[in-house]
């Protein structure tokens, strides 16, 4: 059994900003592979589905983005789901557009929703970070930089991205994360 968090901040005004790509991959998923509807849960929006015959829940947090580990730490604790059973997909300003990461575990490199569920649960978690460029200077620029949407031409890429995260979970879920970076790595090398 496996949790799939996408990570991002509820309400219209924040649908397809950059903070909230964790959200719109966690919504392509629960739709390719046709998961259930998502129903309020546990301080966030829940789907039951399965993935390649794994039984795999999608929970949009739905605390804002600081308080993310809040909603994690309740499912993970009611369906007894252990730290490396855990995918958290998120934004990543140190990665530019176009450029998907994954890993266990590390520092949150300052992203709040990680700080929060390294917090609730342990950081020894399934990392997808998901690249949305970084603005010039810092603090106020940053807010507004998360906060903004997309370029036509990023959302592009954008796009590429989220489906290369869709159809290559499989990987993470049956063979780990090491395999899961490794397929992403060469097909990035072909785009």
């Amino acid at each position: 059994m496996f949790l799939v968090v996408g990570l991002g901040n509820p309400g219209n005004e924040y649908v397809g900003t950059r903070h909230n790509v964790g959200f719109m991959v966690v919504d392509e998923l629960a739709a390719v592979y046709g998961f259930g509807p998502f129903r309020e849960k546990f301080d966030g929006l829940l789907a039951e589905g399965s993935i390649n015959g794994e039984k795999v829940y999608l929970l949009k947090p739905q605390t804002y983005m600081n308080l993310s580990g809040n909603s994690v730490v309740k499912v993970a604790h009611f369906y007894k789901i252990l730290p490396q059973n855990i995918v958290v997909i998120h934004d990543d300003m140190d990665l530019p557009v176009g450029k998907i990461k994954s890993k266990i575990g590390g520092g949150s490199g300052g992203h709040n929703g990680i700080k929060s569920i390294d917090a609730a649960i342990t950081s020894e978690y399934n990392r997808i970070r998901i690249g949305v460029g970084h603005p010039q200077g810092g603090g106020e620029a940053v807010v507004n930089h998360v906060l903004s949407r997309f370029s036509k031409t990023d959302a592009e890429m954008l796009a590429a991205d989220i489906e290369m995260v869709v159809k290559n979970i499989s990987v993470l879920i049956e063979k780990g994360v090491a395999a899961f970076s490794s397929r992403i790595g060469e097909l990035s090398v072909k785009k």
